[in-house]
């Protein structure tokens, strides 16, 4: 079946010019295994980039062609990525784990995560104190810190040290207190925040944000003299030096083994805004968010399509190799998969197209997708034959 498309300040800044400063593709590792075939090699002028949750995996269990679809690709040295609002292990732990469910030998040269261009932000935080969260805040300590980050401070650290932030019989002793570390001597200052996946106690890393988001240049327990000031900028909120916030991916919802679609790192967000405004009198949150659908990410992860490229046919970026002209992003969410291949222009003329398929967030019950894509597909090996036909390949 068919479906044709019709027809903040400071964090804003660091990452735009952090990312385009430095934006590569990661450290080469094994490259995928290739499959031998009597056929001349082919250089293909298209790719694939593929979610994960609802398109490859439902929970650690393969959906129905998904192994022997990506087996196909690789057999025919056809490109393609895994790029996943998903995250909460580092890149190498996660593809090991793909690997291991898929039964396909997949690389980190073609794994892009949502906290993966977090990576381009080191060379600015490297040696300042920065607080992270996600789903075990402590495994994404230890991610952030091979990232390069030096000084990682969990809300778990900080409950520890001041019991008193939150007095709401805390999970000190049954789950923070095994994980939290001491803090540095003197004030503590925060210098950034980073949401690396979707937290799990949301009111003890609410409560700490906002307090940092209303201190005095970050130090954690002062109150900037700015706030409500109504002969200032935004009536003075986030104006004093507080520390840039940023969301690896805005996910109201992902796949996940119940059958309806569980919160994600959306929701949460989406809470941490409600209470802003609340306590700001609806000021709106100054934040950053990369992941699908923004233009961040796919730009990011379009540099490591091309160089994996590269690396699968034997080339390097000198050679005369035929531009990639098409990329088919593979999805499951509207909102994200579909609205990001939409609306990306690539700086490199490459054309991406995006095609829906029915085994994850998106529900015809529910009705029609938000964003339109240009396929609507049953499943993944349905996406990719579509795809193949249109580009006169033989489908499988």
């Amino acid at each position: 079946m068919s479906v044709l498309r019709n027809g903040a300040r400071v964090s804003a800044g660091l990452f735009r010019h952090s990312l385009h400063r430095s934006i590569r593709a990661p450290s080469r590792g094994p490259v995928a295994r290739s499959f031998k075939t009597h056929a001349p090699k082919i250089t293909a002028p298209f790719a694939f980039a593929f979610d994960i949750d609802g398109v490859l995996l439902h929970e650690s269990r393969p959906i129905p062609g998904a192994t022997e679809t990506l087996r196909h690709l690789q057999a025919h040295q056809v490109p393609f990525i895994l790029l996943t609002n998903g995250g909460g292990k580092h890149e190498s732990e996660r593809v090991a784990d793909l690997s291991d469910k898929l039964k396909v030998s997949l690389s980190v040269d073609n794994f892009v995560q949502s906290h993966t261009p977090f990576q381009q932000l080191v060379g600015d935080l490297h040696d300042r104190n920065i607080l992270v969260t996600g789903s075990n805040a402590e495994k994404i300590r230890t991610i952030a810190e091979q990232y390069g980050f030096k000084n990682v401070i969990t809300p778990a650290d900080i409950l520890l040290n001041y019991p008193s932030i939150w007095p709401f019989e805390p999970l000190m002793e049954s789950v923070y207190a095994s994980i939290a570390r001491p803090l540095p001597k003197g004030d503590l200052k925060i210098d950034g925040i980073f949401v690396f996946n979707d937290p799990r106690d949301w009111a003890l890393d609410i409560q700490i944000i906002v307090d940092l988001l209303l201190s005095e240049n970050g130090v954690l327990g002062t109150y900037s003299s700015n706030n409500g000031r109504s002969d200032l900028p935004d009536r003075g909120w986030q104006s004093d030096g507080q520390p840039p916030l940023f969301f690896s991916n805005p996910d109201l919802f992902w796949s996940a083994a119940y059958h309806q679609p569980r919160f994600g790192q959306g929701a949460f967000q989406g809470a941490l805004r409600g209470v802003w405004s609340e306590v700001t009198g609806g000021s709106e949150l100054n934040c950053r968010t990369i992941g699908k659908p923004y233009t961040y990410t796919y730009e990011y992860a379009e540099r490591v399509l091309n160089s994996h490229r590269l690396a699968l046919l034997g080339q390097d970026a000198s050679s005369d190799v035929l531009p990639l002209q098409r990329v088919y992003m593979v999805g499951d969410n509207p909102e994200s998969d579909i609205r990001g291949a939409n609306e990306y222009n690539s700086s490199d003329g490459a054309l991406w197209k995006s095609i829906l398929v029915r085994t994850g967030v998106w529900n015809p019950a529910r009705g029609d997708p938000t964003h339109t894509p240009d396929w609507i597909a049953d499943n993944v090996s349905d996406a990719v034959n579509y795809a193949l036909k249109q580009e006169s390949w033989k489908a499988f």
